[in-house]
């Protein structure tokens, strides 16, 4: 899995400081602070409940399905690099409809699908700043940048919409895995609409 690191969030002017990614720390691999860090990052994913594929190459959520599909943890080139990864989905996890019910029906391509991908990216970087993950990126993501400028563009607070919708999911995440005190994920049952379109979200290249 070949990766690439860019600066997009801190490219981002106007965002609070705690959408700011968290220092990196040189941890050993295999040492206790490197399995310390690796079970904290699993007992958050297990604690929210999602339904985790492991297999293929490709980072995704389906929300027909209600499941994310991830690559197995040694296709990574970190184990927080994975953690990083999971996170995004996990935001994306956050809006079928029986928990915060964001508006996920839209095409590949489309502003909204980007506006979406945007809440996965900080949200992912809200978590990671909580567990110490690295900023993870989009596989298209100067397409998306693209649609993020043309979305600013007509709307000055799209980012702060996003940005709200982000920390809603983070929070939601927090809770369920018992990080955070709060009510959010304590019932998760509820109507699941089927008609939302299969995102592919792949964060190999």
């Amino acid at each position: 899995m070949r990766r690439c690191r860019p600066t997009l969030l801190a490219q981002v002017d106007g965002l609070p400081d705690r959408f700011a990614p968290p220092a990196p720390v040189a941890v050993e691999p295999g040492s206790p602070q490197d399995e310390a860090h690796r079970a904290e990052i699993d007992a958050f994913i297990a604690g929210t409940g999602a339904a985790i594929v492991h297999g293929g190459n490709q980072a995704c959520y389906y929300p027909s399905l209600d499941t994310i599909h991830m690559p197995q943890p040694a296709a990574f080139d970190t184990y927080a690099d994975y953690g990083a990864t999971a996170a995004h989905e996990l935001t994306h996890w956050t809006g079928h409809a029986s928990r915060l019910n964001r508006d996920l029906a839209n095409r590949f391509g489309s502003e909204a699908y980007a506006a979406e991908e945007l809440v996965a990216e900080l949200g992912s970087a809200l978590i990671g700043a909580d567990l110490g993950l690295p900023v993870t990126h989009l596989d298209n993501h100067a397409s998306y940048i693209d649609h993020w400028l043309r979305m600013l563009r007509a709307d000055e607070r799209a980012l702060m919409t996003a940005a709200a919708r982000a920390e809603e999911a983070a929070t939601y995440l927090h809770v369920r895995a018992g990080r955070a005190s709060g009510t959010e994920g304590d019932d998760d049952s509820g109507p699941r609409s089927e008609t939302y379109a299969v995102s592919p979200l792949a964060l190999a290249d």
